[in-house]
């Protein structure tokens, strides 16, 4: 038999070294027919996954306010993560901005209000591919041991790039500013608004690992590190309780909040600037009136929203007078939130202190200068896309000092509006000497969407983050008093003239969190570092092995 296979053998022709036989026709047909199904197979795959990562995004917009439905997030990632575990990185940021449109579409439609489509869908299109260059960071450590882990600090480093960049960073959409109903929010006051998304982000994806660990590795080991990514937020939320307070460590002052309402809603609002400067000026008068008459407690300060006075009192004596007028009834220091107009330079989005006695005392320039609102960077190049950036004539510019006003003997810190979305910005001012936040807003351009609550929620963490009280004026609403724990003691109905007068507690001892500043987030930086470095070496060392 060996010589007879010889003989076939030597009687086909020899194949050049290094070249494969031909391949027949029907050879050819038959491996592509088998081909045909696996690339099939892995289409269908694609599109599941493609489609479940959107999902799992519109499930995150679903759990923020105002719907109390915090505890979606730890599931929509969990859904997110069963997209991303085992993807290579192109794929992971593929489905990462599909994650982000499902997300933030629904999320950020309000930015659309009286503009129009263009605005909102390149704000949620930069801010999905920053989402998915964060889901790519995910895919590339979901191989790691201990995953869940560092992923959870992927992602907050995904934060903290939105937080920062482009044009000075975009923090809404935080995990942290959807729980302020839930278990995690005392995490807020340990590490801030960093340590509380990660807090949710390991929950979930430590969610996913145990239904995956229980179904495919039996490994008690695997199955208990698991269970433990999602018990211990939530353990260690329930260990921070503690830390959330709302005791009067300085005693307690009566604040007035006004809400003087606009005449109509959208951008418009402040054509009639005059009738919004009258609005609050006559509920001013009105609760000075209420106090006399004993229907509403006498306040120690008074608080204006941003833009009550978009006429410069400096400059216009008619809007000095009326202010003034007001300040005088109520006979209190009073906050006053205008547009100053200097000769040269930008404009300013200024609080004046307004003293019944004195008039103007001090002003506090805010900081966080929103891009595209109050900013319009590469104006010529966005007028290509839009013409209603031409709406803001000349640009805001930053102020560069916190601003603590002593009003009646209580420092008051002023966040103005946007800037309740910057852990430096609040923080700042409460380390500046406030015993109480203020977060004097303007959303009448976005008239009854759901912004105005999405904020809200925000001042919520932030009380709980630094321990004060909240107060939250807004020209048409939602207006709030906030406790130093989170829960929202009074509030206002949208469009309507209101005042809401309440007798706040006064602290300024420091939570870990104020006194941490931004360590907790450098922290998870450098685990996300760790884990990214960690898969780099373990590729190099796979091709030199190779």
């Amino acid at each position: 038999m060996s010589s007879s296979v010889t003989r076939a053998a030597e009687s086909e022709p020899s194949q050049p070294a290094g070249r494969t036989a031909a391949v027949t026709p029907s050879e050819a047909e038959a491996a592509a027919a088998a081909a045909s199904p696996r690339r099939e197979e892995h289409k269908a795959a694609w599109l599941v996954r493609s489609a479940l990562a959107g999902a799992a995004g519109v499930l995150l917009y679903l759990s923020f306010p105002p719907r109390p439905l915090w505890w979606l997030a730890p599931f929509a990632l969990a859904l997110l993560a069963g997209c991303l575990r085992g993807r290579r990185a192109r794929a992971g940021f593929g489905l990462g901005f599909l994650f982000g449109l499902g997300f933030l579409l629904p999320l950020l439609v309000w930015t659309s209000e009286g503009v129009g489509p263009v605005p909102w869908i390149a704000l949620v299109a930069l801010e999905s591919l920053l989402i998915g260059l964060t889901c790519l960071g995910i895919a590339l450590v979901s191989r790691l041991p201990g995953w869940p882990l560092w992923a959870a600090a992927v992602w907050i480093a995904g934060e903290a790039l939105r937080a920062r960049a482009p044009f000075g960073g975009f923090s809404w959409g935080k995990l942290a500013f959807g729980q302020a109903d839930g278990v995690f929010t005392p995490l807020a006051a340990v590490g801030g608004t960093p340590l509380l998304s990660f807090g949710v982000a390991l929950c979930g994806f430590g969610l996913y690992e145990v239904l995956r660990t229980s179904r495919r590795d039996p490994r008690r080991g695997a199955a208990a590190l698991a269970a433990l990514a999602v018990a211990a937020p939530v353990g260690a939320g329930l260990a921070a309780r503690p830390l959330v307070s709302d005791a009067a460590e300085d005693g307690t002052a009566v604040a007035a909040v006004i809400q003087g309402n606009v005449p109509r809603a959208g951008f418009d609002f402040n054509a009639q600037r005059r009738q919004v400067l009258d609005n609050h000026a006559n509920r001013t008068v009105q609760l000075a009136e209420d106090v006399k008459a004993g229907r509403a407690a006498k306040p120690d300060f008074v608080l204006w929203p941003e833009n009550s006075s978009d006429i410069d009192p400096f400059t216009q004596p008619d809007a000095h007078a009326v202010i003034d007028n007001a300040v005088k009834a109520v006979g209190v220091p009073t906050a006053i939130g205008s547009v100053l107009a200097p000769e040269t330079g930008p404009l300013r989005n200024t609080m004046i202190l307004w003293d019944p006695a004195k008039g103007p005392t001090d002003t506090y320039d805010k900081r966080k200068i929103q891009p595209f609102g109050e900013r319009i960077p590469m104006r010529s190049f966005v007028r290509l896309f839009s013409s209603d950036v031409d709406r803001v004539r000349r640009d805001f510019g930053p102020g560069k000092e916190p601003g603590v006003f002593d009003m009646a003997g209580t420092g008051v810190g002023m966040v103005t509006c946007y800037e309740a979305a910057f852990d430096d910005a609040v923080r700042s001012t409460v380390r500046a000497g406030a015993q109480v936040i203020a977060v004097p807003s303007n959303n009448a351009t976005f008239g009854r969407t759901q912004m105005t609550y999405q904020q809200l929620a925000m001042d919520r963490i932030r009380a709980v983050e630094h321990s004060r009280t909240v107060l939250v004026p807004v020209t048409s609403g939602v207006s709030a008093v906030i406790q130093p724990d989170g829960k929202v003691t009074q509030q206002t109905r949208m469009f309507t003239a209101d005042a809401l007068v309440a007798e706040i507690p006064l602290r300024s001892g420091q939570t870990p969190a104020t006194r941490l500043g931004p360590l907790p987030e450098y922290a998870l930086l450098l685990v996300a570092a760790g884990g990214l470095g960690w898969v780099l070496t373990r590729r190099v060392r796979a091709r030199r092995a190779a």
